[in-house]
């Protein structure tokens, strides 16, 4: 499985997506992770990027929500906790390992 983290600079959330995936897929040669950065509007539009930091397994956005523009823009979770700039671990954890 490979897990792609995109994200544009100036996001001041996607490196807490990206430590929380690290310590997941920590031990696991069955998951691999990259980081994809999306420099420009035209980019965000080709690739259909939902905000930074979007988190893709296998090519796909678990956490799409079609209603959400395409563009360079923060992406909020919803999360237990209300609204939020990344997802909680347990959250990465279902999606990407299929348990909570």
């Amino acid at each position: 499985m490979e897990i792609t983290l995109q994200y544009f600079d100036g996001c001041p959330n996607w490196q807490t997506v990206e430590r929380r995936l690290t310590e997941l897929i920590s031990g696991r040669p069955d998951l691999t992770s990259k980081r994809e950065l999306v420099a420009t509007a035209e980019q965000a539009e080709r690739i259909g990027f939902r905000g930074s930091p979007s988190i893709l397994v296998d090519g796909v956005d678990p956490f799409a929500d079609p209603n959400v523009p395409v563009g360079l823009a923060c992406r909020v979770y919803a999360t237990p906790a209300g609204p939020a700039g990344a997802p909680t671990t347990p959250q990465l954890r279902e999606v990407v390992l299929g348990d909570a």
